[in-house]
Formats: structure tokens, sequence, C-alpha cells
């Protein structure tokens, strides 16, 4: 058989992108993963949670949801992940995943001082030596990103490895084997454009321009290259 990942679903794309599949179907693809290889459980919808140890690796999605909710599926969802963490499984949040991840680990996720943070911006590298995700890559690099909240305060013992200009923690490493990452690195160009269209009357009151947003939009290679190299690290991180 080969090695399996969890996927926790935290939430659902807009409306006008669930046609393309749920957040645990991007992340998939874009992992490279087949079917066989991933369980998707809903934890937002009260699904139960696996026990971590089945599996190679663990991705948590992003979410409409705000981790300061606290939420009962997420707070059992934070509880869950902070002891898989201890335990050393390879884990990587995406966005909220990112989030809860923190506070899971006793650091802090609130409204990104900066504002709405959306489209297709530049992330930076810091700290990534000897990282298995980051180390080599460009230290500048194309990623998409759709959040209000981020990483207020990284857990006691974090690495943080990238910022943006809108986000002073857009990836983090806790231990050897966790990773949170507030840019979508499962989101193709056509998914920035279908959030950026859904969310252009908020972007329009908040002071945006949602077409000049959109004709930033771009591929990001490097990003998806990162969550690849998850699943390589998680894979190989037993053996």
């Amino acid at each position: 058989m080969p090695p399996r990942f969890l996927i926790l679903q935290t939430g659902q794309p807009v409306a006008s992108q669930r046609r393309h599949g749920g957040f645990a179907h991007w992340i998939r693809v874009a992992a490279g993963l087949e079917r066989a290889q991933a369980d998707v459980v809903d934890v937002e919808a009260g699904e139960a949670l696996p026990q971590h140890r089945d599996y190679s690796g663990v991705l948590v999605s992003g979410s409409p949801a705000m981790v300061t909710e606290r939420r009962d599926w997420s707070e059992r969802s934070a509880e869950w992940l902070r002891d898989a963490a201890e335990a050393g499984a390879p884990i990587l949040g995406i966005c909220y995943g990112h989030q809860l991840l923190a506070h899971a680990l006793g650091g802090e996720a609130g409204d990104n001082p900066r504002g709405r943070e959306m489209g297709t911006v530049d992330v930076r590298l810091e700290n990534t030596a000897g990282d298995p995700l980051f180390h080599g890559l460009p230290d500048t690099f194309r990623a998409q990103v759709t959040h209000l909240q981020s990483v207020l305060r990284m857990p006691d013992g974090g690495v943080r490895l990238a910022t943006s200009e809108l986000d002073g923690c857009q990836a983090f490493r806790w231990g050897r084997a966790t990773w949170g990452l507030q840019f979508h690195p499962e989101f193709s160009a056509a998914r920035m454009h279908g959030y950026v269209r859904a969310r252009a009357d908020a972007l329009r009151a908040e002071g945006h321009d949602p077409h000049t947003m959109s004709r930033n939009i771009g591929a990001a290679p490097v990003a998806r290259k990162v969550l690849r190299r998850f699943i390589q690290h998680a894979r190989n991180h037993g053996t």
C-alpha cells in the first residue's frame, strides 16, 4: 500500500469555486496524491479525528472561519494537532491551518493589523538554511494569498521562515516536522481569480482595486513546490 496522508478539511471555498471541488481536493491534486493516498476528515462538519500514527503526514486546509471564534470543532482540532505535533507527526497547515497550528502550540492568531491580503504576492524567505521544505528555493517567490487573520505571535520554539509586505509570518516551522503556511500552495491562478471576483465588493469597500489585483495574478510554481516537498519529507520521515 502507498503511504497515506490525512487532510483535515476546515471549511469550503467561496460558492463560485465549489464546482471545482473542496479545499481537500485542491490540496490532494496539487500535492500529487492519488485518491487512495489521502483520507479526508471534514472536521468542520464534526467528523471524528483518527489516530495520526496511521498516516505518513497531516495537512490542514484553509477556511472562511476565524481561529479567534474558538468554534468547538476548531478547538478540538487544535488539541489533536498539538498532540500530533508534540509526538513528531509531520504536519503542514495552510492559511487557517497555519493559524490554527500556531494557536494550538501556544502562539497567537488574530486580525492582521495591515488588513486583508489577497492576490499573488511576493514571499520573502529567511532562516531557511537546512529546512526540508524551503532550503535552496529563491529568496523571493510568488504565492497566492487570501486572508484577514494572521499569526501574530509564533509559538515558543517556532522559526519564522517567510514574510510578505502585509504579513510578518507567511511561514514558520515548529520542531522538526511541523510547518505553517499562510499562503495557499494549492491555489492555481484560476482559483485566485475566482476569489478576487467573489470578494470584489469587499475589496472595493476596503479601498482596493479588484481589477488591478486581478492583473497581478500569476502562476506560483515555487509555492506549489513547497507543498510537494512536504509530501516527500513526510514519506521519508519515518524511514
